[in-house]
């Protein structure tokens, strides 16, 4: 079958194109794509080309369909997996491949989220990586994934037991968490999520240096609703800081901060993080540098004596991915906090190119029409000459200026997909 989707052939050569999508075989299943949010990784992935690790060498003769943040319905069923999955049903991707580097979005020809039809292959169903879903938006599964990496990355911090060897997983219960450089989408989801778990902290510092993020940080997770949650919020602008460490120090009466979230891989910031940690405190380098040689300076003298610890997270397992999606389906977290602009296909490869020079946070796209990127704070003005967008306004003001299923019935129902 014919299909339009983003390829890519090397660095930086990515491409918009209708291509042949083989039959699938009686082991595989066929996705119709409906939405995919364009994740900072395949930046990188696209920088690299097939330098990056997940990326084959052979791409220029095969190339792969990138992106991984994929949403939609089951099109087509293979004989043997007929009793498992149902055409058009909802489903979910699981990105990472237990005992594999391989990867959707990076390594396969013909699996990926940036298309309108892409196939999974057997090793990836047999493995557990394709799930059913049982909610009814699109744009919640694509940021799912997102939110499961944020997950993944509170997972990945641990704390000790006084007088023991044990060890314990997770955040701190009742402690402090700071997650810096944190205003962009995944700070956001970060944001949310330390709302959600169970293992709620005492208070929660989030930092950048741009007041418009900040503004918007707390307009769609405020200080009051984090307070009805049981958990003292700051948004905190270190620009103007004359001693960054100290002042973020004293908002904690000088204990520290148990739990550190690098959200920007900016040496500056590890840096701070690393003076601000508490006893027995955890520093998660979730922000992933695209140099290999990205270093900074750390207090090892903290390292032997106040028991600090520095990790870094990439990604999750499938128990966070599960995590994620229950806690969307209750509505405990609010993965549209991430999402600042739609497009539509056409609009894949020029957004992953010039991604960083982007403001705002996730770029959600629509995979089966045509339709320019596009800002929500936009679509007020856009609405001057179409009224699409200004139905879509209306859609968003009614949900605190955050993208929606209302809006997104909206988008697909005008577009007739």
């Amino acid at each position: 079958m014919k299909v339009e989707g983003v390829r890519m052939y090397g660095a930086k050569d990515i491409r918009l194109e209708e291509f042949d999508l083989p039959d699938i075989k009686e082991d595989e299943v066929l996705l119709k794509v409906m939405s995919d949010s364009i994740c900072m990784s395949t930046w990188k992935e696209v920088k690299l080309g097939s330098g990056h690790i997940r990326v084959p060498d052979n791409i220029h003769e095969k190339p792969v369909i990138i992106g991984h943040e994929l949403s939609g319905r089951i099109a087509k069923v293979g004989a043997k997996w007929a009793d498992e999955y149902k055409e058009g049903e909802r489903f979910v991707v699981l990105p990472g491949i237990p005992g594999q580097m391989g990867a959707p979005g990076y390594s396969y020809e013909f699996f990926g989220g940036a298309a309108t039809y892409c196939i999974v292959p057997n090793d990836v169903i047999e493995k557990g990586c394709l799930l059913h879903y049982e909610g009814d938006s699109f744009f919640e599964v694509s940021v799912s994934e997102p939110m499961y990496c944020i997950i993944g990355g509170y997972k990945a911090n641990y704390h000790t037991k006084p007088e023991t060897h044990e060890h314990f997983i997770g955040t701190k219960e009742g402690g402090n968490i700071a997650i810096l450089g944190g205003c962009g989408p995944m700070g956001l989801g970060a944001v949310s999520y330390a709302l959600a778990t169970e293992q709620k902290p005492k208070m929660v510092v989030v930092t950048d240096i741009d007041d418009e993020r900040l503004d918007r940080a707390r307009s769609v997770i405020s200080e009051q609703e984090a307070e009805e949650k049981g958990v003292e919020l700051h948004y905190i602008n270190t620009a103007q800081m004359e001693d960054e460490a100290k002042e973020l120090l004293d908002l904690t009466g000088g204990e520290g901060y148990h739990d550190v979230f690098v959200y920007a891989p900016v040496r500056q910031i590890a840096e701070t993080g690393n003076r601000i940690m508490a006893f027995d405190g955890c520093m998660n380098l979730f922000a992933g540098p695209a140099d290999s040689g990205f270093s900074a300076e750390m207090n090892l003298y903290d390292a032997h004596y106040r028991n600090t610890k520095i990790l870094g997270s990439s990604g999750g397992i499938k128990t966070d991915l599960l995590e994620a999606l229950d806690l969307i389906s209750q509505k405990k977290v609010k993965p549209a906090v991430m999402i600042t602009h739609i497009g539509g296909l056409d609009a894949y490869a020029d957004t992953t190119l010039h991604l960083p020079e982007i403001p705002g946070g996730k770029k959600l796209i629509y995979t089966q029409f045509h339709m320019p990127l596009t800002a929500i704070e936009d679509f007020r003005k856009m609405g001057e000459e179409d009224p699409l967008f200004t139905k879509l306004a209306d859609a968003c003001d009614r949900h605190n200026g955050l993208w929606n299923k209302e809006a997104e019935d909206i988008l697909l129902n005008y577009f007739e997909v």
